[in-house]
């Protein structure tokens, strides 16, 4: 005779929060859930170890749960009562084991918070929804902040929030170091022959994940060296995680935050992300150790080190989140400049001629990672010059990152990368040449295309299309302040000049796929 419950919990794959108030006393009554399903597997091509990561993680909370009196089911891929679907499989399981209640936490997704809304209403059970107890803020708490504002800007959040939990600030409401933001101070390229800490890989077995994954023939992209995973897969790990950085990263984070390199692929960022969007580990705990970390260590760790790290964390993490639930379902099908062009092919394979997209594309198929800079300047600054679709843009950049969640990921994509939204996130469209480029990495220096020219055969693709761009869409952006120096240089090039930076631009678009 099958056991039964009263309670059915179910807890999402980015849901992994062990201090969850859930988890406080085992109660023989409640059966918690975790499924594998293939809606969450299709609704992209997923990096292979993205997905690796979240079902090992995923079965090893489970495990932890067991291992810790509570009632846990975890449904694999292959089980052969799997039905693929949240829903569906939610339905049986109530029926299967007398259920009474129906328990969930708060999705970071929109598609899911609404599937599970429509799915509680034709519930004849008794339902109700739990905060995941992880962020800082609550779901509205932006929205909330900028009631009645035209601008949304991330840095009057960001004080409020260092004000609200009283975090680098000091005699009241006032910021240590005399001011809010270092981010002039951390914009250095890294020095000739700087050689930065190695990062902390694990040695995760994978395998199983793994062939369930090519067994189901999922689609995904990217690659995954003997099936052994580097990424934290639990707390523990996750924790290691953050001792590593605050002892070999946090004296140099901010300083090279932006930094790019052919050589180096971590640099000295943290990479917590996955750790955090799974709820491993709480970006309150992160903040609260390298804050401490930094307190013991104030002679070697300059401040411009600790606010760059805070910032990203408690600044732009929660209010991009923010944003999303304000903005959202509205937001995911922006497109300011009604970009329509397909994304090149070599964003799938990294086979381009332009060493700064291929080596910041094959990092991304190596690792399932880039930091910021890669992704805004170098991947995303091409798509938004080139007139890609951000539709496609969105899919690819989903997929391919290890910690790419849609919350976090469209906020960052149509509104940050590809200004999408039309200014909602970001103050101007964030596009630069290969000046800019140069400025901050080492990806110039044996490319193919000369970074100095703008017109001929072999001129870097991004500097024609940076005055492309402008010149397309100056009736759109050319009121913008920040851009007003942009047009002056333009407007100031000769007629001959002109038309021939506008030829090459129109030879790059015309042949995307074999730059």
């Amino acid at each position: 005779m099958k056991k039964k419950y009263k309670i059915l919990r179910l807890i999402l794959g980015d849901q992994l929060n062990i201090q969850h108030s859930w988890f406080k006393k085992a109660n023989p009554d409640t059966l918690h859930v975790l499924m594998e399903v293939r809606t969450e597997t299709d609704y992209a091509w997923h990096h292979v170890q993205k997905i690796c990561a979240f079902f090992a993680a995923m079965e090893n909370f489970a495990e932890l749960l067991n291992s810790k009196g509570f009632e846990t089911l975890y449904i694999k891929l292959d089980d052969i009562d799997n039905q693929q679907n949240f829903s569906a499989n939610l339905s049986d399981l109530i029926t299967k084991f007398g259920i009474e209640k129906f328990h969930y936490q708060l999705p970071d997704e929109y598609r899911l918070d609404i599937d599970l809304q429509n799915f509680c209403r034709t519930l004849k059970k008794t339902n109700k929804v739990f905060d995941t107890e992880h962020f800082f803020t609550k779901r509205s708490e932006v929205a909330d902040l900028f009631f009645g504002r035209k601008e949304l800007l991330m840095e009057s959040f960001y004080r409020a929030m260092r004000k609200k939990h009283h975090i680098l600030v000091e005699y009241g409401d006032h910021p240590q170091g005399g001011q809010w933001n270092f981010d002039v101070e951390n914009r250095k390229k890294l020095p000739k022959n700087h050689k930065p800490n190695p990062p902390l890989l694990f040695q995760n077995d994978a395998r199983k994940q793994f062939q369930r994954i090519t067994a189901a023939k999922i689609k995904t992209i990217g690659k995954i060296d003997a099936q052994y995973l580097e990424w934290p897969i639990n707390r523990a790990q996750s924790l290691k995680l953050l001792k590593y950085f605050c002892e070999n990263g946090l004296q140099l984070f901010g300083t090279f935050q932006d930094a790019m390199h052919t050589e180096e692929w971590s640099l000295y960022h943290s990479r917590l992300s996955f750790s955090m969007n799974t709820k491993l580990i709480s970006p309150i705990e992160v903040v609260t150790y390298a804050i401490e970390h930094w307190g013991k260590n104030k002679t070697s760790i300059a401040l411009n080190q600790i606010e760059g790290f805070i910032r990203q964390i408690l600044g732009w993490r929660e209010y991009m989140r923010g944003i999303y639930w304000m903005k959202m379902p509205d937001f995911q099908s922006m497109n300011f400049f009604n970009h329509t062009r397909k994304l090149p092919k070599w964003y799938w394979n990294g086979e381009t001629n332009m060493n700064c997209m291929k080596h910041s594309i094959n990092q991304s198929l190596k690792f399932a990672y880039a930091h910021h800079i890669q992704r805004l300047m170098i991947t995303g600054n091409f798509a938004l010059l080139a007139g890609i679709s951000p539709d496609e843009v969105d899919f690819w950049y989903l997929g391919i990152y290890i910690d790419a969640i849609h919350w976090v990921e469209v906020t960052n994509t149509r509104g940050m990368s590809q200004y999408a939204d039309g200014g909602i996130i970001g103050s101007k469209p964030y596009t630069a040449s290969a000046n800019y480029i140069n400025k901050m990495s080492n990806y110039c220096e044996k490319c193919k295309y000369d970074r100095r020219d703008k017109v001929g055969d072999n001129s870097c693709p991004f500097n024609s299309l940076y005055w492309d761009f402008h010149d397309r869409n100056r009736d759109k952006i050319q009121n913008n302040y920040r851009l007003g120096m942009v047009y002056k240089i333009w407007d100031k090039m000769g007629a001959s000049t002109k038309h021939a930076v506008l030829k090459r631009a129109e030879y790059c678009l015309q042949n995307l796929d074999k730059l």
